[in-house]
């Protein structure tokens, strides 16, 4: 931001004329019996709020519970400034202490309003200017006098107020958008929940065959090293790395070399389904589409062709009643397990193939729709979070 083309009217001044000097506390000077300590933890540095003050005896307080905070103050981390640890004091906590860690701005009624300097200290341009003071440090941290000696852009505090009220009124309608779009998801997740529990509920599969776990898969035995040449650059699969409820693997393939495994791991290919037995509450089976080496705490079953699809089987084991019956039948460790007598002990009712096929399409099509609308969750999360820094610098440039 260019302060040197600013509106008509408008002036720019160091942070440190329009703003109090600080005020310190003394027990000595100034005894009290109980205090309200706000710490750089007690910031909610996503929403900019003060989320915990701790009730302590003065007495005991730390020695960095020296500066005294009034409603409407600006607290401001000197420590890691890029973190954005900064605050208006509610009413609830005037006339109370903080750390020192932090750099208090009192604004100065007859120049600026708190949520000018609110909004001017949180955005990127301010904090750019500050951290660049100290930037070779790995744990960055600056004085009170270089947060205080930026120059900041101070148009007439009627105007202040139009910007602000502005910014507010954007960043609401902001805030409304990210909320619809966040209750999207567990919206879509629960009518895939649903569409999955019906389709095998008892009434929906009375016509469909009784067919024992042993004939539609087997689980592929054999360790093999992640030492042995032939298995090394393989990618690893853990429980981990599958999205509970949904079949999804999520996460980056390393390989078992990488990340240094010396224990023995089962082979797993792109025709197998691999269900972790661990903690069967959470669902965790996945359609991998590439060879690698699954954790121990994994099954790697191969389907019979004759008898399911590859695709209807992980939808079967994704789905009541056998992902209730593996709840009940899990050991009672503190990591609950399946065992292989336990899996093979079930019966699966199955359909024809075709049926087979129709159901795994229109699952896995709600999937994918369930993954796109994630996708464009994480999209517009970019988008929203671009949005605030660009609608600040164009709110203390006087463009709003």
């Amino acid at each position: 931001m260019e302060l040197d083309e600013l509106p008509s009217g408008w002036t720019v001044k160091p942070l440190r004329d329009c703003v109090a000097p600080k005020e310190l506390w003394n027990l000595r000077r100034n005894p009290r019996h109980r205090i309200h300590y706000v710490e750089l933890a007690g910031i909610d540095n996503e929403r900019g709020v003060i989320a915990d003050a701790s009730d302590i005896e003065a007495s005991t307080a730390p020695s960095r519970a020296k500066k005294v905070i009034r409603a409407g103050d600006v607290i401001f981390a000197t420590t890691r400034p890029n973190l954005k640890n900064i605050a208006i004091v509610p009413p609830d906590l005037d006339n109370e202490i903080c750390s020192t860690g932090f750099c208090v701005l009192r604004p100065k009624i007859d120049l600026v309003t708190t949520e000018w300097i609110f909004g001017i200290v949180r955005s990127d341009w301010f904090i750019n200017q500050v951290v660049r003071h100290d930037e070779k440090n790995a744990y960055p941290s600056v004085s009170d006098d270089e947060v205080l000696a930026v120059e900041i852009p101070v148009p007439l505090v009627v105007e202040q107020r139009r910007i602000m009220a502005r910014v507010e009124a954007l960043t609401r309608r902001l805030d409304q958008a990210r909320q619809a779009r966040q209750a999207a998801i567990p919206e879509a997740t629960s009518v895939f929940e649903r569409v999955l529990e019906n389709k095998f509920a008892d009434e929906a599969t009375e016509d469909w065959r009784e067919v024992p776990a042993e004939k539609l898969f087997e689980i592929v035995s054999g360790q093999a090293s992640p030492l042995d040449p032939k298995f090394k650059h393989l990618p690893y699969l853990g429980p981990e790395h599958v999205e509970s409820g949904t079949g999804r693997i999520i996460g980056k393939r390393v390989s078992v070399e990488k990340l240094e495994m010396k224990s023995g791991k089962y082979v797993f290919s792109p025709e197998h389904v691999v269900y972790s037995k661990i903690r069967p509450a959470l669902r965790k089976v996945c359609l991998p589409d590439y060879d690698g080496l699954c954790s121990a705490d994994m099954y790697a079953l191969k389907p019979n062709a004759d008898e399911v699809t590859r695709e209807f089987l992980l939808f079967l084991l994704l789905a009541p009643p056998f992902s209730q019956y593996a709840v009940e039948k899990s050991d009672r460790n503190a990591m609950p397990k399946i065992n292989q007598t336990a899996l093979f002990d079930f019966t699966f009712r199955v359909p024809n193939k075709p049926e087979q096929k129709r159901i795994a399409k229109l699952l896995l099509a709600l999937r994918e729709k369930l993954d796109e609308l994630q996708r464009l969750q994480r999209e517009v999360e970019v988008e929203l979070a671009s949005f605030t820094p660009a609608l600040l610098a164009k709110a203390f440039r006087g463009e709003l």
